[in-house]
């Protein structure tokens, strides 16, 4: 049986970006995930590329890296992504306060500048909800994630990358080495395992007995047909995102046990409405976040979809009321809004690349970065971004 120089377990945007960028560096790669088109976090994900939102000298260059190579991308990769860009409207509810959320924009490489709740209508008229005071408006990145994944796949394919359909269960190691991947059938060898499968990651590292501080919450969305006689000119969000402070209060080390034992949900749930319009016509409407550590828990579907619906009926009336399919996914994030991506400490032939808060912004430049360091070119931006910084 081949030994690979690299399994990639997840095909996620993560995944598709990275094994294409190692088999670019003329590695051999296997690519796992449980089914052909996965239904992750990418998958329901907006598409949205914040090129404009760094905060500091890190993230500012990811960013302008991002938005630069997502430009040529396409055309990289042989296979339309869907590029575009648009206004982004942030909505601003009638008890916030413009001048304060000013401040806080300020700290971005382009700041969003506010609009009055006329000057939102005119870019967007389907905002008429009675939820919407005004707007911070910025240019913005967009892409299809399921095109976007299909393109690097393709590319992959066409380098000699190979493709595995399987539910990888475990990792093996032999003592302090991971050597390859476990699946129902069989196991496959490789000289280094990557694991790229996003809120999942956590688990999958319990197997061989290692502890990471990566958390996830279920995202909850709503995803409708094709409408093509409703037309979203930009993608709307809401000026002040809860998510963030979710994210915060949920990865608190004082609370870390938490994460692993089922049945809790370790902060109240929150919903940020927002809706995009894709190419194709169809809208992603949401999102409910909950932090439960139950990756396949309950959810009471019927609720959610209500509270979806009302909150996009005070922002995007004529879109609340869109026939479409409740889905949820888990979503990964870290303690502090950066990805954990590099070796593993304590054992050998192990990377580890999850966390994401903006991957399509952040990930094709990160990724790209990951191959060239595996052969050799070392990397200051990534040795900020080692899961040591955590493990320590």
């Amino acid at each position: 049986m081949q030994t690979f120089d690299w399994i990639v377990v997840g095909n996620g945007l993560v995944g598709a970006a990275t094994s294409y960028e190692l088999a670019r560096q003329g590695l051999s790669v296997l690519l796992i995930d449980q089914r052909l088109d996965p239904h992750s976090a990418t998958r329901y994900s907006y598409g949205g590329i914040p090129y404009w939102a760094g905060t500091c000298s890190l993230t500012r260059t990811l960013c302008q890296e991002g938005i630069t190579k997502h430009r040529q991308l396409s055309e990289e990769l042989g296979a339309n992504t869907q590029f575009r860009q648009l206004d982004l409207l942030l909505t601003v509810a009638p008890e916030e306060d413009p001048q304060a959320l000013a401040v806080d924009y300020a700290q971005f490489a382009t700041p969003p500048q506010f609009i009055s709740r006329a000057e939102a209508q005119e870019r967007e008229p389907l905002l008429t909800g009675s939820a919407v005071a005004g707007a911070f408006t910025v240019r913005h990145g967009h892409v299809s994630p399921v095109a976007l994944v299909s393109a690097y796949n393709q590319a992959f394919h066409r380098l000699g990358g190979t493709r595995l359909i399987a539910a990888v269960t475990g990792l093996v190691r032999i003592q302090n080495r991971v050597t390859g991947v476990r699946t129902a059938e069989q196991a496959y060898p490789a000289h280094r395992v990557l694991v790229a499968s996003g809120a999942f990651s956590r688990a999958l590292l319990t197997t061989v007995g290692l502890k990471v501080p990566i958390y996830y919450t279920q995202a909850e969305l709503i995803e409708t047909p094709p409408c093509p006689d409703l037309a979203l000119r930009t993608l709307v969000m809401p000026a002040v995102t809860q998510r963030f402070a979710l994210e915060t209060q949920a990865s608190q080390p004082e609370i870390e046990s938490l994460w692993d034992e089922p049945g809790h949900e370790v902060t109240p749930s929150i919903i940020d409405g927002g809706a995009v319009q894709f190419r194709d016509h169809h809208f992603c409407l949401g999102q409910i976040s909950r932090t439960v550590t139950d990756l396949d828990g309950p959810a009471d579907r019927s609720a959610s979809i209500q509270r979806l619906r009302t909150t996009l009926a005070g922002i995007l009336p004529s879109l609340s009321t869109l026939p479409g399919h409740w889905h949820r996914c888990p979503v990964s994030f870290s303690r502090d809004g950066l990805p954990l991506v590099g070796p593993l400490p304590g054992v050998d032939g192990l990377d580890l690349m999850v966390g994401f808060n903006g991957p399509f912004v952040y990930l094709p430049p990160i990724a790209q970065r990951f191959a060239q360091a595996v052969v050799g070119q070392p990397d200051a931006i990534l040795a900020t971004l080692s899961p040591q910084r955590f493990m320590t």
